[in-house]
C-alpha cells in the first residue's frame, strides 16, 4: 500500500467528510469550515472552494486535521476507498 495520498476532487473531499459525520458551520471567502465530533474531540477541516484537485500536502492536512488515519478517510467513501 502506497504512502502518498492519491488527488482527490472537492466533491469527493466534501463526499467524505460528509460520510464522516462532518458539518459546514461557516464560510469566509473562499474557505469552508467544516466541523464534528471525532472520538469525543470537536474536530474542524478547512476546505478551500477555489481548488478542484486537492494534492497530497493538503489532503495529508485535511486528514490531520480531521483527526483520522489516511485508511478511514479515504474509506468513508465507495468512490475513494478504490483510490487506495
Amino acid at each position: 500500500m502506497s504512502k502518498t495520498y492519491p488527488v482527490l476532487k472537492r466533491r469527493e473531499v466534501l463526499d467524505i467528510l460528509k460520510a464522516l459525520g462532518f458539518e459546514e458551520v461557516c464560510c469566509e471567502g473562499s474557505h469552508c469550515k467544516y466541523q464534528a465530533m471525532i472520538g469525543g474531540i470537536k474536530r474542524s477541516v478547512t476546505v478551500d472552494r477555489a481548488i478542484n484537485d486537492f494534492d497530497d500536502f493538503l489532503l495529508r492536512s485535511m486528514v490531520r486535521q480531521a483527526g483520522v488515519s489516511r485508511q478511514e478517510f479515504y474509506g468513508a467513501t465507495k468512490a475513494t476507498k478504490l483510490k487506495i
